[in-house]
This record gives structure tokens, sequence and C-alpha cells, in this order.
């Protein structure tokens, strides 16, 4: 009877070892994977960092004034002097409705002829404020710029006649989190996690199904790799790719968008690791099932582009 012959030692790194450097290798040779990794996050964070913003700065305003006078002239350099809007004078509130409705102006203030003669007589000078409501966002933060202007110039205008203006309760605000209330530094982290997301999983659905396409599969079935061992082989190299592609986006987060980095840097590494891991298993699950890398690519997109929008906090916050 004869004895099995003993395993070398250290053959299972051996073999991990050799998967390892094959996929490597791969990586070298087909660039497409560098690009998913250095070139996709580059591209997503210029087109969504630029190109969405919830700030509202140079909004369109059309101004509609009846009787200008040095009142209506102090009122309405206050929005001539401010980065958040465009005014522009129009002669009679029915044109300044029609810019309006033609989307010309995104809102009209319009001050009536006796804005004057109220306000010196003591009573509520009328002050109008149309907005367009098909961006009920930017229409409520534009309403919030008027009423602040609105009591910015009435407490500067009754210092200036020696009076007091009291308001019936002042309101001491402070901003926690983001001073500045920049919608960057609110979205820009959000589409991190997105685009690890669509990295993670794009990297490795296409690593079996490149495999059965190029009839490579059957090879590797018939060698001493075990199952954990190729997957495992086949997943250091892409999560090392992947991670590279996430220092990447944070370093344009940091430095172009400037989103400020608080708290620990290695804490946010060990999360975004463990965060990539689940993005790679995710792809690899894909792969194993579709035999295309076609098919495969278009399943990772169609699972993890929605979930990841909803969920990365780049449009809610969660």
């Amino acid at each position: 009877m004869s004895v099995p012959a003993e395993k070398p030692r250290g053959g299972s790194l051996m073999r991990l070892r050799g998967m390892v450097r094959k996929e490597s290798l791969q990586i070298l040779r087909d660039p497409s994977s560098i690009a998913i990794a250095f070139v996709m996050p580059v591209v997503l964070l210029l087109l969504f960092g630029y190109g969405v913003s919830l700030d509202a700065k140079h909004i369109p305003l059309a101004l509609v004034i009846e009787h200008p006078d040095t009142n209506t002239a102090g009122f309405v350099a206050a929005f001539h002097q401010s980065e958040y809007f465009s005014p522009a004078r129009y002669d009679s509130i029915q044109e300044a409705e029609q810019a309006l409705a033609e989307r010309r102006v995104d809102g009209i203030l319009w001050l009536r002829s006796d804005f004057s003669r109220r306000l010196l007589g003591g009573g509520e000078a009328p002050v109008g404020l149309f907005l367009n409501g098909v961006d009920a966002n930017q229409a409520r933060i534009t309403a919030g710029y008027v009423q602040g202007a609105w009591q910015s110039w009435l407490t500067s205008y009754a210092a200036s006649q020696g009076q007091e203006l009291r308001l019936p309760a002042a309101v001491e605000q402070r901003v926690w989190f983001n001073p500045a209330l920049r919608s960057r530094n609110f979205l820009v982290p959000g589409l991190v996690a997105v685009i690890m997301t669509l990295i993670g999983a794009l990297l490795t659905a296409l690593v079996i199904a490149r495999e059965w396409e190029r009839g490579t599969m059957e090879a590797l079935m018939v060698t001493p790799i075990r199952i954990g061992e190729l997957l495992l082989g086949k997943l250091l190299p892409y999560f090392v790719l992947g991670m590279g592609g996430m220092l990447l986006s944070v370093a344009m987060a940091i430095w172009q968008f400037r989103v400020p980095l608080r708290g620990s840097f290695w804490l946010l590494l060990l999360a975004s690791a463990l965060f990539m891991l689940v993005a790679l298993g995710m792809g690899l699950l894909i792969s194993t099932v579709a035999r295309s890398q076609f098919v495969a690519g278009q399943i990772a997109i169609l699972v993890t582009f929605l979930p990841a929008f909803l969920l990365s906090g780049f449009i809610f916050d969660i």
C-alpha cells in the first residue's frame, strides 16, 4: 500500500502568489482596469463636483421700481452688491412677469409707487416678491436671501433716522459641521462613496467573465488551485487598485474642491477598505453568474448605480 505524497508546505501560499502575479500582469496589459480605477473617479468628480451644486448664486432677479427715490435706491443697492443676485431693471410689472414666464429671471422684486410714502408714514412698506416655484429649493433660498436683505436694510434705515428697530425676537444662528453652507461639502463626500461602489463592482465584475470568454477558465479548473485561493488571488490586485482610486478621490476632494477632512485619516482608510471589500465581493458574485464581460458590466452598473446614489449620502443625508 503506497503512502500518498505529502503536499509541500507553503503550497497554498505559492498558488495564491502565482494567481496574484497573473492578475497583476493582466492588469498591466489591459488598460481598462486602470482606467476604471483612476480615470473614472477623476471624470465623475469633475462632472458632478462642478456640475451639481445646491448653492444659489447669481440668481437672475427682475427689479420693478414704480417710483424711484433715495429709499428705493438704498434698498436696491443691496441686491446689486450681493453675489447671490444678478438684478435687472424692468419698467413695468407686466414686462417682469413675461420675463418670469419665459424663464429669463427666477424672481421679481416689486416696489410699488407708495413704497416711500408708507415707509415714512411709519406703516408697512409693501414689497412684492414673485418666485419661480419649479425649483422649490432655489425658490426657498431666494426668499430667504430677500428676507435677509430686507431686514438688514430696515435696520440700517432705522439707524440712519436715529431710531432703533426692535424685532420681536433676535435669532443668533450658528451652523455646525458646514459653517460656510457650501453644498460641495455635502455632495463630494457622498460622491466618493458612489465612486468606490462603482469602481469596486466594475473592477471584479469582469475578471471571471473574462476567463470564460478567453477560454482560460477550463485551464484554471484543472490546476490544483482551490476555489478560495482563486477568488482571493483575483481579489487582492483589484483591492489595491480600488484603494488607489479611493485615495485619488479623497485627494481631489480635499485639494481640488476644498472639502475639509475632519477626524482620523486612518479610520477613514479602514472603513474604506471594508467598504471596498464588499463592493469587490459584489462584483465577483456578478462575474461568476455572467459568462460575458458585456453582460457582467451591465449588471454591475444596474445593481450598484441606483443604490449607490440613494444610500451614499450624495443626494439625501443618511
